[in-house]
């Protein structure tokens, strides 16, 4: 079962395993569809911060998340995915922090896809939760650039909260810019889909200050195709100026600074043989040879 912006592993193999393992009691007359709630989540609130730490850019995002069950649980496993190098990862349920760990670092085979490449996951325990409850989930990672754009993507895979009970769910995006962004585009982007067959995705800008505000919104219907992925595709005009000026210089300059290299070793080294004869010369007279 593929995971979605938070992952409940309902999938009956794994739940048994689960169960089995935390030797929690199961009713062999219970129906399998009947042994767990459905989930459903109307809305959904993603704010992104993007910064720049110390000379790269980097993405801060905080996720909220109201998700109802059909009925109360003892507990329910998640798994979350987490983009490449994300770091200052905290767990939320109903304001209380939760223990996460590093699910790929135990099952290496645990990749989640996405239109950017694969992501590594983490994963928790949701205990004695009610039949509403709130999960946040906060975490930084830094931008990745692609064909000298930036590029970040939010998972949005919320086929596993939809039903024909709950058959709709909204997500609100509000992407703070902290840098002169420029090019700026928004895409729908299915995991199986390649760059070229991404979407356009309508989004309104704002300024607040210096900071530019961006705001989408992407609803999810069940029985329709969903929408995929939110990618955000742009340029930042002071990280170019300065990547630009610290180390990427262009393909045709490469060689013109080896030979430049190269004229300045041999003058250095024919410099320092003259200086050497020079000296072994005065060391000879002053020796009177």
């Amino acid at each position: 079962m593929k995971p979605t912006v938070v992952i409940i592993v309902f999938l009956l193999a794994l739940f048994v395993s689960v169960v089995a393992s935390l030797g929690l009691n199961a009713s062999a007359s219970t129906e399998p569809d009947n042994s767990f709630p459905q989930l459903s989540m109307p809305v959904e609130h993603i704010n992104y911060t993007v910064t720049e730490i110390n000379g790269a850019l980097w993405a801060k995002v905080d996720g909220e998340y109201s998700i109802r069950l059909s009925q109360p649980a003892a507990t329910l496993p998640l798994v979350y995915p987490m983009p490449p190098n994300s770091t200052n990862i905290h767990l939320y349920l109903n304001d209380k922090e939760l223990c996460w760990s590093n699910y790929t670092q135990a099952y290496p085979e645990a990749l989640h896809k996405t239109a950017i490449g694969d992501w590594w996951m983490i994963d928790g325990m949701l205990e004695n939760i009610s039949d509403n409850f709130a999960l946040r989930i906060h975490y930084e990672h830094p931008i990745e650039k692609v064909n000298g754009s930036s590029v970040f993507l939010y998972d949005l895979n919320i086929a596993d909260y939809l039903s024909e009970a709950n058959p709709y769910s909204t997500a609100y995006f509000t992407i703070l810019f902290e840098t002169n962004v420029t090019s700026l585009q928004v895409y729908t982007a299915p995991p199986q889909n390649v760059a070229t067959e991404w979407q356009s995705k309508d989004f309104t800008v704002t300024k607040d200050g210096s900071t530019t505000v961006v705001t989408v919104e992407m609803q999810s219907h069940y029985g329709e195709a969903l929408p995929g992925d939110l990618a955000i595709v742009f340029t930042d005009a002071a990280g170019k100026q300065n990547s630009s000026e610290v180390g990427e210089a262009p393909v045709w300059a490469v060689p013109v600074l080896l030979d430049v290299a190269l004229v300045l070793v041999l003058v250095y080294v024919k410099r320092k043989t003259l200086v050497s004869r020079f000296s072994s010369r005065g060391t000879a007279n002053s020796a009177g040879i």
